[in-house]
């Protein structure tokens, strides 16, 4: 496709809306994917961590 100036561009032959839309949820998801994984993983390793403490408890009141 071929644009003759900049706001034909941006109207995108009528289908502004729906390009820009997308691209513009595309980058949204981009930018917040990295967070989330990162909360993610930070919540599993606490899990981790608890199980990890609750299994010591346990072997320490076995022993007793």
């Amino acid at each position: 496709m071929q644009w003759n100036s900049v706001g034909e561009f941006f109207a995108m032959g009528g289908y502004a809306l729906y390009v820009w839309g997308s691209f513009g949820a595309c980058a949204l998801l981009m930018i917040a994917e990295p967070f989330l994984a990162k909360r993610r993983l930070s919540e599993v390793r606490k899990s981790l961590i608890r199980e990890r403490l609750a299994d010591e408890l346990e072997l320490q009141q076995r022993s007793q």
